[in-house]
């Protein structure tokens, strides 16, 4: 299981009512999704990096045989 922090927040209510009306959810899991997105995000900036410099070993009908 995995361990939880609880923290103290302020954050403008009108930003919160927002969010939560983007997730479709509560303040808690509302919070836990924006800080997902915001962890992946440096992955996707990582991988955006390597637009362009990746060379596969296989052509598109060999991946889509391998099916």
């Amino acid at each position: 299981m995995e361990t939880a922090r609880k923290i103290t927040v302020e954050v403008p209510q009108e930003l919160l009512e927002k969010a939560q009306q983007a997730s479709g959810t509560g303040i808690t899991q509302t919070v836990r999704t924006g800080l997902q997105l915001l962890a992946a995000s440096l992955t996707y900036a990582r991988l955006r990096q390597l637009r362009g410099k990746v060379r596969f070993t296989r052509s598109v009908a060999e991946l889509k045989a391998d099916r």
